[in-house]
């Protein structure tokens, strides 16, 4: 998303511009993503990646975004956590959100072995001390990471702003990719039982359809679309009917 707005600026466009073709369909920016290291050990790697942050955040800001995911990278292969240490420094980018107006996400990426289950993320936007932490969970992420769906019992509504939903087919975790996500309702994720937890907590924040499916690639983009918010909203509806 952020490497988008840069483009977009790159060949000539202005994002004053772009906020306003968004507003005049009636859209939102609920959320973006950028890959910054936010989260590594090494101290210049660090720096650096808190500046592409702030780059980032300012960009989805003169669009009118609100949020900005903020996943592990650079420690996906970092066994040796410090969850403390991990949540002063989303603490560091929560700051970084008051100056811009842009809250970043802690983001369960189901494949690292830093932040793959939802309960060390929400460990470390609990541990940050900061008002506005908030938690992004991925259907398909907590299924790859090994946490159960039904642990989004223990969470409130309100630190999920946002849930990325899609589904996946029955694959073992250990051999399960990002490319194998399909539709909603085409796959065996619990979704039935998860969105009725997400009632029960009292999650009423958006649902953003995220899928990596080589096969969609090839089709119609709209229809993708189309096909995207069909299947969600069938979904959630027999869910909770």
């Amino acid at each position: 998303m952020c490497s988008s707005d840069l483009h977009y600026q790159e060949q000539g466009g202005k994002l004053s511009d772009l906020k306003k073709l968004i507003a005049d369909h009636h859209l939102t920016v609920e959320s973006a993503i950028g890959f910054a290291e936010w989260i590594v050990d090494d101290e210049a790697r660090r720096k650096h990646g808190l500046e592409i942050m702030k780059r980032d955040m300012d960009l989805v800001a003169q669009i009118g975004g609100k949020r900005v995911a903020a996943p592990p990278m650079g420690m996906t292969d970092h066994e040796d956590r410090d969850l403390l240490k991990i949540a002063e420094r989303y603490r560091v980018l929560c700051e970084l959100g008051d100056q811009t107006g842009v809250v970043p996400q802690v983001e369960v990426w189901g494949f690292s072995k830093t932040l793959n289950r939802l309960g060390a993320a929400t460990m470390v936007a609990i541990e940050s001390h900061h008002p506005k932490a908030c938690v992004l969970a991925d259907v398909y992420h907590l299924y790859k990471g090994g946490t159960d769906h039904g642990a989004i019992r223990f969470l409130h509504g309100d630190v999920l702003h946002v849930l990325h939903v899609n589904d996946y087919p029955n694959l073992p975790r250990e051999t399960i990719t990002d490319a194998d996500r399909v539709y909603p309702g085409d796959g065996v994720a619990p979704l039935d039982s998860f969105f009725k937890d997400l009632k029960a907590i009292g999650f009423n924040g958006y649902l953003s359809l995220e899928l990596f499916n080589a096969e969609y690639y090839k089709q119609d983009p709209l229809q993708v679309a189309k096909t995207g918010l069909q299947k969600t909203r069938a979904t959630v509806q027999k869910a909770l009917r």
